[in-house]
């Protein structure tokens, strides 16, 4: 199937590595023009020269912090200048730390909602003149299975992903006449330096030893397994490309069907 992304301007946030690498590749992959970014100048640059000689497609970085509203707007500026437009974006951002309601102040409350849930509105604020001129747009925004069944030790994330989500499924309304379309993606247990981390925690709070913690997370998935970053990726792909010309404001799962609720 042709997804018709040739020469589609792609921004990637957070994709030095894991699953916004992988994201990345599948686009170069179909030949569109990437720029990726994170707050690693030299994580980028190794992503960047990987990407390329895997795809033979050139791919453009630039650092951002996405906490900082003006690296937002400088890394879509320098998209534009680069290649004319950003005809789909990818919002992706790391994690909140870890911990219950007690363990949280203000400040671990503000953070979280800088990072995961206002760098989304900047980013997409920022696109939206480029993408009106064309009428054509897509927008993903990477979150977590938590806005479906929240996470236990999580708490930061399961608010500020549910946020995300309520962001898009509003969004779909005022952006469908422009032929811009957004939905929203939640990883499930994808095999990710996140989520080893996230493991290597539950293990020193449980006191067993990490293997375990991934085999007993393994047994609640139907598949059996954690997932690769590249199976999620091809499904972002497909979301953002001319093959999806209907799909808007929805949430998806890619957890191997690892959350039970509907």
């Amino acid at each position: 199937m042709d997804l018709g992304l040739k020469g589609k301007n792609v921004l990637v946030l957070a994709a030095s590595k894991g699953i916004g690498r992988a994201i990345a590749e599948e686009f170069a992959n179909e030949g569109a023009n990437v720029m990726i970014s994170s707050r690693s100048e030299d994580n980028l640059k190794a992503a960047s020269s990987d990407i390329e000689t895997l795809s033979n497609s050139k791919v453009l970085y630039k650092t951002c912090d996405v906490m900082k509203k003006e690296d937002i707007t400088s890394l879509i500026d320098s998209t534009i200048k680069a290649f004319g437009s950003v005809d789909i974006l990818i919002n992706n951002a790391g994690g909140p730390p870890a911990g219950t309601f007690d363990e949280f102040e203000d400040e671990q409350w503000q953070q979280a909602f800088e990072q995961n849930l206002l760098s989304y509105v900047r980013s997409i604020r920022a696109v939206l003149p480029s993408m009106r001129e064309k009428k054509w747009g897509r927008i993903v925004n990477v979150a977590s299975s938590s806005f479906k069944q929240p996470i236990d030790g999580l708490l930061l994330s399961n608010v500020m992903r549910t946020g995300v989500m309520g962001l898009a499924k509003t969004l779909a309304t005022e952006l469908g006449p422009d032929n811009i379309l957004i939905n929203t993606i939640g990883p499930g247990r994808i095999a990710t330096d996140r989520v080893a981390e996230l493991d290597e925690i539950a293990a020193k709070t449980s006191g067993v030893m990490t293997e375990e913690i991934v085999r007993d997370r393994e047994a609640l998935i139907p598949l059996g397994r954690y997932g690769n970053p590249e199976e999620f990726a091809k499904h972002v792909v497909f979301l953002c490309s001319e093959a999806n010309t209907y799909v808007t404001g929805q949430a998806y799962l890619i957890d191997g069907g690892m959350v039970k609720s509907f």
